[in-house]
């Protein structure tokens, strides 16, 4: 048997900045981990910006700001001028909710590079229900205020079965507000998305009949509209190359501070991933126990450790076999060639008999209540 090598050890270029978990939103499909509420100790405005400056000095160059929701930190401004002053491109990934045309000028004048505003629905009773305020007019009037700061209008909708039957309305909606980028984010079964799968769920043939839409409409826009259509795991017989390999790009700082190999990675036991307070990013990034655990192939268990496609997909998300399957070792159970890939089906069959699931909301103030 040929021995792969290991990838080459390389830098972190992309840095996400996970700067709080507060939201004024309770998305039930919200990536932040169920207890976000006892991770208070968010980093300090100087902290953040030591984050920066040693990241950038070791390569990366794009800079995500994020949450939660990133607007609530008074520092934004102040932060992204540090950026800009280091050469990041910054893009701000929000909500959009209360962002003023003041405050689109004030974070343009700062220097940020790009906004990402998220929709839940293409209308307003089910845009509100899922965002639990009411957002869905603002958050129209929102994107049109970033198209006339002259950025380019980024609209990110996460996909699932409260929503998907509108695919053509939700892509409607991205015209008539003239997006340039339009992500279709079909939910990655993750933190609240985890908890609510079966209520979130969509089956294949909801799949199939929206992804034809928006093949459609890629067709039919193409030179006018970008359309990023995330492919679904649960409906894949082969897993995604997560986070384009363990400790190879991406770096995603917590906001207190836990330095991860990606947003998810603090669930995974036994991974002692380290905190910026206490080791410097280089360190963390070439010497801690976390970011090391899952580089290369060594690791890998079996069918992975003698399959051919390791070096496309480097065994799938480490986060979900270890959701699925207790073993953050194992091979992704979206993978076909896994032993666990019957896990899937048995998910996606309790999602098809669960249509009466009620969603539970992030912030929990209409937890148990769930859209007709």
């Amino acid at each position: 048997m040929t021995t792969v090598p290991p990838p080459a050890r390389n830098t972190p270029r992309w840095l996400l900045a996970e700067l709080t978990y507060a939201c004024p939103l309770q998305c039930p499909y919200c990536s932040n981990p169920l207890d976000y509420t006892r991770h208070k100790q968010e980093l300090s405005t100087v902290e953040w910006q030591r984050v920066f400056t040693e990241a950038r000095a070791m390569g990366a160059v794009q800079l995500g700001l994020s949450g939660g929701e990133p607007l609530t930190r008074p520092d934004l401004p102040e932060l992204i001028r540090h950026a800009r002053e280091l050469g990041y491109y910054t893009n701000l990934i929000t909500s959009g909710y209360r962002l003023t045309a003041e405050r689109v000028a004030e974070l343009k004048s700062a220097g940020l590079d790009h906004i990402q505003i998220s929709i839940q629905a293409p209308e307003q009773t089910l845009n509100d229900y899922l965002a639990g305020v009411a957002s869905y007019e603002q958050k129209k009037e929102v994107a049109r205020q970033i198209k006339q700061q002259g950025y380019p209008m980024v609209l990110c909708v996460v996909i699932h079965r409260h929503n998907i039957h509108l695919m053509q309305d939700i892509l409607d909606m991205a015209v008539e507000l003239g997006a340039d980028y339009l992500e279709l984010a079909n939910t990655q079964y993750y933190g609240w998305a985890h908890l609510n799968r079966d209520a979130l769920l969509p089956d294949r043939e909801q799949f199939e009949q929206a992804e034809a839409i928006a093949r459609t409409y890629k067709e039919k826009l193409q030179g006018r509209m970008k359309i990023y259509y995330v492919v679904p795991d649960f409906h894949e017989d082969r897993p995604k190359a997560c986070m384009n390999g363990w400790g190879t790009t991406f770096l995603t700082i917590a906001p207190d501070g836990l330095a991860l190999p990606c947003h998810e990675a603090r669930i995974l036991p036994g991974l002692n991933c380290p905190n910026v307070r206490d080791m410097s990013i280089a360190d963390i990034w070439h010497h801690s126990e976390a970011f090391n655990r899952f580089r290369g192939f060594d690791w890998m268990e079996e069918p992975c450790r003698t399959c051919p496609e390791q070096t496309r997909d480097f065994g799938g998300c480490r986060c979900q076999a270890y959701l699925l399957t207790g073993n953050p070792a194992a091979a992704d159970p979206v993978c076909s060639k896994s032993p666990d890939h019957p896990r899937i089906d048995a998910a996606i069959a309790a999602a098809r008999t669960a249509t009466a699931q009620p969603l539970v909301f992030r912030n929990s103030r209409n937890a148990g209540i769930h859209a007709a």
